[in-house]
Order: C-alpha cells, then sequence, then structure tokens
C-alpha cells in the first residue's frame, strides 16, 4: 500500500517539477527494498528536470548563433536594392545632361520648378560680380597623382540681354570652378580696387554753357572730370543647375560672419551675397580648359555621372555580405554538429 501511494506522489512531483525537499516531506515512509527510497526518487527527480532546462537554454543559444549569418544576409540584400537606385539615379542624370542647354530667362525661380530641373543645362550670359565671390572648400584635387587642396569659388553673375525690351534678370550664383590655395589666399590679399575686375573708363564730361559770353572769351569748351564708370565685357558660361549640398556628420557648420563655408549652402550663400533665397545656383562645365588661364578650373561633364559610390562598389558590397553570410552560417552548423553526436 505504501509502495502505491509513493509512486503516486513521485508521479505528481514529477509533473509539477517539485524538489528533493518537498519530497521528504511528502514521503515519511519508506519500502523494504531500499533504506532511501525517498533520497532516490529526490535525485532521480531533479536528473530528469535539468536536462529540460539544458534543452530550452541550448535552443536559445542555438538561434543565436545564426543571427550574424542573417544580419550579413540582409546587409547584402539591402545592398541590391541601393544598387538598382543608384543605376536609375545616373541614368537620370544622362538623360537631363544630355538635352539641350535652356536659357537663363527661361528658368523660373520657384523652388519646385528648381528641384524639378536639377541637372538641366544652363546657358547665361552676364558680368561676375568678383567682390562677392564665396570661397567654399577645402577640397582636394589630384592633379597627376599630386593632391592639392583648394578651394570652388561662387561668384553672383548678373544676366545681360541685347534686347532692350527684356526686364533685367535677376543675379544667379556661379560655381566657376576649383581653385588652389595659394590662388585665394591671393585673392584675400588683393585690395577692393585690385579686385575689380571692370575696366575704369573716366570720360570728360562738358559742363553746360552758363552764358553767352563765356562762349566769346573761351576758346576751349571746359570739361569736368566725371565719375568712373567700369565696363565689362559679358562672359557666357555654359552650366548645370543644382541644389544644396548635404554634408556629413563630419563637415562643421558655416559660419557666415566669418566667411567661412565648408559646403554648399544656396540659400545661406544668397543671403551673403545679399541675394534672394531662392537664386539659381548653377556649377560650369567645360572641357576645354585654357593652359594660359586655368582657375578656376571647372568641372568635368563625365564627373556630374560619377557618385562616390558606383553601382559596381554595390554589386562587390553585395558578394562581400554574402560571402560573410555563408561562412558565418557554415560555422554555426559545425559548432552543432559535435553536439548532435554526442547526444546519440
Amino acid at each position: 500500500m505504501s509502495t502505491a501511494v509513493s509512486r503516486n506522489l513521485l508521479t505528481i512531483l514529477r509533473r509539477r517539477g517539485g524538489d528533493s525537499a518537498v519530497l521528504l516531506k511528502c514521503s515519511p515512509h519508506s519500502t523494504r527494498s531500499s533504506p532511501f527510497p525517498t533520497a532516490a526518487a529526490a535525485f532521480s527527480t531533479v536528473s530528469q528536470n535539468q536536462p529540460l532546462e539544458n534543452d530550452k537554454r541550448s535552443s536559445w543559444s542555438n538561434v543565436f548563433l545564426f543571427i550574424p549569418g542573417a544580419i550579413a544576409f540582409g546587409l547584402g540584400t539591402w545592398q541590391i536594392f541601393r544598387r538598382q537606385d543608384k543605376v536609375e539615379m545616373l541614368e537620370y542624370r544622362k538623360n537631363r545632361l544630355g538635352m539641350d542647354p535652356l536659357k537663363c530667362n527661361e528658368v523660373a525661380l520657384s523652388s519646385e520648378d528648381l528641384n524639378c530641373l536639377e541637372f538641366r543645362k544652363v546657358l547665361c550670359r552676364g558680368v561676375f560680380d568678383e567682390m562677392k565671390s564665396v570661397y567654399v572648400g577645402p577640397r582636394s584635387r589630384s592633379i597627376s597623382g599630386v593632391t592639392e587642396n583648394g578651394y570652388y569659388v561662387i561668384t553672383p553673375l548678373q544676366p545681360v540681354s541685347d534686347d532692350p525690351n527684356e526686364s533685367t534678370r535677376s543675379p544667379i550664383l556661379v560655381n566657376r570652378g576649383w581653385v588652389p590655395r595659394r590662388w585665394r589666399d591671393k585673392y584675400l590679399e588683393m585690395s577692393k580696387d585690385e579686385m575689380q575686375p571692370l575696366s575704369a573708363v573716366a570720360p570728360s564730361v562738358p559742363e553746360p554753357e552758363k552764358d553767352s559770353w563765356w562762349r566769346i572769351w573761351s576758346k576751349k569748351p571746359k570739361y569736368s572730370e566725371g565719375k568712373a564708370k567700369y565696363v565689362a565685357a559679358p562672359v557666357e558660361v555654359v552650366g548645370v543647375i543644382r541644389g544644396s549640398e548635404k554634408p556629413s556628420i563630419f563637415v562643421p557648420e558655416n559660419d557666415s560672419n566669418s566667411n567661412q563655408w565648408f559646403y554648399v549652402d544656396t540659400p545661406a550663400i544668397a543671403r551673403a551675397c545679399g541675394l534672394p533665397e531662392n537664386t539659381l545656383y548653377i556649377e560650369v562645365i567645360n572641357d576645354n580648359v585654357d593652359p594660359s588661364n586655368p582657375y578656376p578650373v571647372p568641372k568635368d561633364f563625365n564627373t556630374l555621372l560619377r557618385s562616390s559610390v558606383m553601382p559596381q562598389d554595390h554589386l562587390n558590397y553585395t558578394l562581400t555580405w554574402y560571402s560573410l553570410s555563408a561562412a558565418v552560417t557554415f560555422m554555426a552548423f559545425k559548432r552543432l554538429k559535435p553536439k548532435k553526436g554526442k547526444k546519440l
């Protein structure tokens, strides 16, 4: 009778996960065959519960072994989508740059239109205002394997037209190209008179005739020096409509008060030049550079069809992540294989 009761109690405790202390309290009677049946039953129960807990822990640890491989596989798949976006972006630029250039008076100044017209070529004719030039940088440039630091020079251009009936257009910002550091330093050391690119012409203006007797006594008409008039021949530039740059977290903020510009911020540069924030901003493109006057060096046309990360680079990243995922997953299977052998 006592043996049957003990077996029933052990069965109940095994289902409920009872420990040895509970078994000792619930089984005061011993069997005749063994002097320590209760202790033996408790040890048997604990030994049966411990493998269950170990199995749960091992199952979770096995799952963690495959997480790095899954993450690497996800990054490789993300690079595939990035590559497709980059291909479409470069194709979009190529189609835009292949269109006929617009005239400056055909470009609207609304921000929405400018965003839609980005990478369209524009033909502008006007006079540069050298006094308001802005230098953005430093920007490095490699020439024959030698890297040199410099700046992009951005100058307002006042459009002019041969049609006198046409209304005066607002100035535009023109990125004329790259200049070396020494060129910028020399430019900043110049006085305002030396910086003025326009040629001064001081014509003589005849004084108005005062009286009739003055004509009798005067053999030569009197002339008074008028104010100097600055005349400059307009220049014609072909550029591409661009927007503001998106700086990385490592690029410092622009300081308009000290005239330090680390990246192109079109509205801020326009305000510094006394222009509206929605001023048109273009980058000059020219493949034929005059050797006698190489600076500023305009951007190459092919430069606009390139990106810091090209589609081929995204493909290489994809293969790298997929290879890493396969290697980590293989190592996880190898890690689990000895455990399965021991259980068998």
